[in-house]
């Protein structure tokens, strides 16, 4: 049996953060936490694909099995894997095994690529030596170190005068433990400034916050530091989308939070989000989530129990 360095068998560690999880979840789905990009999920019975963006983060599973589809791609992770995600992007999310009595329990942490990058500078940790473009999201082995590093981190929600100070301390830790995973390389390109990663972390950031403007490849090409066909192809490889497509990807799910949380109507919400022909956007919105604005809105406000998602809830669709 594999023990970590305090001397738990993992199946013990992963036994107390789903303690924890259990607790801070109960009565709810998805809970944000008083430590800072840390988030807990629960589900209590499989779920079909539900549409998500999952940004930068790592996804720990500590009781079930969910799945991650991106493109073509399958991403099925449980308690010995762990999902990473190097970049915004948007995914469908499903749970495969849970049930009432052993939920579907884990959690979300943000990665934070700035301490990611300065984690990469101090410790003189060698480049990767792939620098190839891959997806931008994968699977990695669940190692007892990196196990022990989240459980001191959720240990804290117990001590929460300590977390303000420490907190900061165990996820420089768990960063580590990441650049130096079986995803390091994929990581330490990601923080390695010049990278076609990078760059096109660059234009996804560019498009989260423009993507209401018109879009003209050249000027993000420019924009970032590439030509148009290695953006297009970076971009593609990274997330299965043009930046055409990812930029219609945001804006129908802004759209689609416009009408659920703001009450806007159709109309209304497409021109909000850069659309010129409200019946084009009711076209491409069915055909990203199954039917049109009015009727999906109906469905998800019938679908939702406010009454069952703490005032602390957040999504946590990874």
């Amino acid at each position: 049996m594999t023990y970590d360095n305090t001397g738990l068998p993992p199946d013990m560690i992963r036994a107390a953060l789903a303690r924890t999880i259990g607790r801070w979840t109960e009565g709810t789905e998805d809970r944000s936490t008083p430590i800072p990009d840390l988030a807990f999920f629960r589900r209590e019975a499989p779920t079909p694909p539900g549409i998500c963006r999952v940004e930068p983060s790592v996804v720990l599973v500590v009781q079930g099995a969910k799945r991650m589809l991106m493109g073509d791609d399958t991403y099925a992770y449980d308690c010995e894997r762990f999902l990473i995600a190097s970049l915004d992007i948007p995914a469908s999310s499903e749970v495969v095994k849970a049930s009432r009595e052993r939920p579907c329990l884990g959690l979300v942490l943000k990665l934070d690529l700035r301490m990611m990058a300065e984690l990469v500078a101090q410790s003189h940790l060698p480049p990767p030596k792939d620098r190839s473009v891959a997806r931008g999201m994968a699977l990695g082995t669940v190692t007892p170190m990196l196990l022990e590093s989240f459980k001191r981190l959720t240990d804290l929600l117990d001590e929460p005068d300590a977390i303000e100070v420490l907190a900061p301390l165990v996820q420089r830790e768990i960063h580590y433990r990441l650049l130096t995973s079986d995803q390091a390389g994929r990581l330490r390109q990601l923080a390695s400034v010049g990278s076609q990663s990078h760059f096109v972390a660059r234009a996804i950031e560019w498009l989260k916050t423009n993507y209401a403007s018109p879009l003209r490849i050249e000027d993000l090409a420019e924009r970032v530091h590439m030509s148009t066909s290695s953006l297009h192809h970076h971009f593609r490889r990274l997330t299965a989308m043009s930046p055409l497509q990812y930029q219609k990807w945001l804006r129908l799910n802004e759209a689609r939070r416009l009408m659920l949380n703001n009450g806007l109507d159709a109309a209304s919400a497409a021109f909000g989000v850069g659309y010129e022909s409200p019946s084009q956007f009711s076209r491409e919105y069915a055909r990203l989530f199954g039917a049109p604005p009015k009727r999906d809105v109906v469905s998800l406000r019938s679908k939702a129990a406010p009454a069952q998602r703490s005032p602390g809830a957040i999504r946590a669709d990874a």
